[in-house]
């Protein structure tokens, strides 16, 4: 990979731009969150989690539980694979990034090549250029995890069954010809502008798919009902992995909420933020 950087396209609008204000920002969120957060699921193996992306003032209060409980673990990590759907529409039907490092208010961080030369996916500038539901985790990462870290950013602009459950078998073969040890964050927020009630209806259509770590049944059921979870192909990947590498993988729903509960209104934006351990 030819070393470059990728600079980050959203701060200032998703996340503060300033490092000290994003810090600031995130200590607040913590400290709101803290009594909330569940340590007791730290003990156990962390394969991955569900992880909303947007914006902190909205987002952050449910994201932040996926990476406190990462730090609280201790767990070995060499990698974070993101798993991120393409909203832009641009580039191949799955996507690494072409930058060798990315960039955030809080530093720069490695892009794992082993692990991107092990996946033998397509690599595209467009596909990860502007998009900001990768990019959002990133300053999470460099806060909560080591410095040592890496990240494997992967873009979905393909979301269907089969393209979920054939990047699933990709990352369980670049995991096992790297042997690195990785943690998978399928970025997705769900319902988007429904009434509140509706949203969360829906939303518990998928939720019963997920914890029943049914990949099939979430596209089955995403289609038909017409939901609104816009990284339902990274969700699918994270369980068709999981069936692959570890079969006991069980769920668990960290932080759940809606935009409505900063900005007041009749249709909100839904997240849900669930981890996925052993």
């Amino acid at each position: 990979m030819v070393q470059s950087l990728r600079r980050p396209a959203v701060s200032g609008m998703f996340y503060p731009s300033s490092r000290n204000e994003l810090v600031k920002l995130m200590l607040d969120i913590e400290s709101r969150e803290i009594n909330n957060f569940d340590k007791d699921f730290s003990q156990h193996h962390i394969i991955g989690g569900i992880v909303p992306h947007a914006g902190y003032i909205y987002s952050g209060c449910h994201a932040i539980h996926f990476f406190l409980m990462l730090q609280k673990s201790k767990q070995k990590i060499d990698t974070v694979i993101i798993i991120n759907p393409n909203h832009r529409g641009f580039g191949p039907a799955v996507a690494l990034d072409s930058h060798s490092i990315w960039e955030s208010p809080l530093g720069q961080i490695e892009v794992d090549d082993e692990i991107y030369k092990a996946l033998d996916i397509p690599v595209s500038l467009n596909a990860h250029n502007d998009e900001h539901s990768g990019e959002v985790m990133v300053p999470f990462i460099q806060y909560y995890l080591p410095a040592s870290i890496k990240i494997a950013p992967v873009s979905m602009l393909d979301q269907s069954y089969e393209s979920a459950k054939k990047l699933a078998q990709k990352i369980d073969n670049a995991v096992i010809k790297t042997g690195k040890k990785t943690v998978i964050i399928a970025s997705s927020d769900f319902s988007h502008f429904v009434k509140e009630k509706e949203g969360c209806l829906l939303d518990n259509l998928v939720c019963e798919k997920i914890e029943n770590m049914d990949a099939k049944g979430v596209h089955d059921t995403v289609r038909k009902n017409n939901i609104s979870v816009c990284g339902y192909g990274p969700i699918m990947s994270l369980i068709e992995y999981c069936k692959i590498k570890h079969p006991a993988a069980k769920t668990h729903i960290m932080s759940r909420g809606n935009s409505g509960e900063i900005s007041p209104s009749t249709r909100v934006v839904n997240y849900i933020c669930t981890l996925f351990y052993e």
